[in-house]
């Protein structure tokens, strides 16, 4: 689970360095923002499954269905206070940045 964060992490780090390139420093924290909104979720998310796996008795079906809702409500959250918190948002850095992070984990169960 740790390597979809790392791709994920490397995926924000590159967008991040184009949108700066491209759209300047409101690209740069716009992609920020989305790659903090995708990460921050998916790390707490994989921590909390890896510390349920060893647990005798657990429900891992519930836990993991209850964990995948509370990830999504804190993807929400997080944007909505990016959103909030900083005027300057540049909406298609954000996007794009958002899409090709949450999309780059899926390159770990691809690539073993």
């Amino acid at each position: 689970m740790l390597k979809a964060i790392y791709l994920q992490l490397g995926a924000a780090l590159i967008t991040a360095i184009l949108a700066g390139a491209i759209v300047g420093i409101r690209g740069l924290v716009s992609v920020g923002f989305a790659a903090l909104a995708a990460i921050l979720p998916n790390l707490f998310f994989a921590v909390r499954l890896t510390m349920l796996k060893d647990r005798p008795g657990a429900s891992y079906a519930a836990s993991f269905f209850i964990g995948e809702f509370l990830k999504i409500a804190a993807t929400i959250g997080i944007l909505a206070i990016a959103i909030k918190g900083y005027p300057a948002m540049h909406w298609p850095s954000l996007l794009i940045g958002l899409a090709i992070v949450l999309h780059a984990g899926f390159l770990a169960f691809w690539k073993k």
